[in-house]
């Protein structure tokens, strides 16, 4: 029992820090954010709760900087002031603006900010017991390559649920009318609006996938949902 003690540790560990950083998070976005006012966007945001037959969806503005989306493990949406900014600046489109939104409604609604929790305490369980067993074949690289390989993994999982959030994205924007050009329109500015060096990190180590890939899986849903 006492060599499992170490694994069962950081397991616990895991779920510990999960918690501890959602809690943060929630204060985090609590003090910086308020709630969406925009009435083009709050038009598009009626059509997509139409289309899931609910009263509302409320989305916040969290004041930050950088370009990007948020679902909060508590289920709130947030779009950045810098995303924001892009929009009124006429770079960015309503519907483009409305394409993020359901992306992370999709988030929420696939549950994978628990899935998360639980990855995450999972695969801290796991670089512990790798680096255990590696340590003993390599030692002082045991921990190293645990770390490294935990990495790949999360970001795999992360792209999985990348294209899981799309799918649900372009299945709600055709729902409510929208269509998903304005979600294939938007990933191909992305890495212009993000600052993003196309290439400069190899795709099995990114968190999201590569954009022509997401474009693609779009376009197959779409095939396959009007010939089902």
């Amino acid at each position: 029992m006492l060599k499992f003690t170490p694994i069962l540790l950081a397991l616990l560990y895991g779920l510990a820090m999960y918690h501890f950083s959602a809690w943060r998070l929630a204060r985090e976005l609590d003090a910086r954010s308020t709630e969406l006012a925009d009435p083009e966007l709050r038009k598009l945001t009626e059509r997509l709760a139409k289309a899931l037959d609910i009263e509302r969806i409320r989305v916040h503005i969290y004041e930050i900087g950088p370009v990007n989306g948020l679902a909060a493990p508590d289920g709130r949406i947030f779009i950045t002031r810098g995303f924001h900014d892009r929009y009124r600046s006429g770079e960015v489109s309503a519907p483009e603006m409305a394409s993020v939104i359901a992306h992370e409604l999709g988030h929420v609604a696939l549950g994978h900010a628990r899935r998360r929790m639980i990855d995450f305490s999972g695969q801290n369980a796991l670089r512990t017991a790798l680096a255990m067993v590696l340590g003993r074949v390599l030692p002082g690289l045991g921990p190293l390559l645990a770390s490294g390989l935990m990495t790949l993994l999360s970001a795999r999982l992360s792209r999985e649920d990348e294209f899981e959030a799309d799918a649900y994205a372009s299945a709600l924007l055709i729902a409510a009318g929208i269509g998903t050009g304005p979600q294939k329109s938007l990933f191909g500015k992305l890495e212009h609006l993000t600052g993003a060096q196309p290439g400069a990190t190899p795709a099995w180590m990114l968190s999201h996938p590569k954009t022509p890939l997401r474009i693609a899986a779009i376009e197959a849903n779409e095939a396959r949902w009007v010939t089902g």
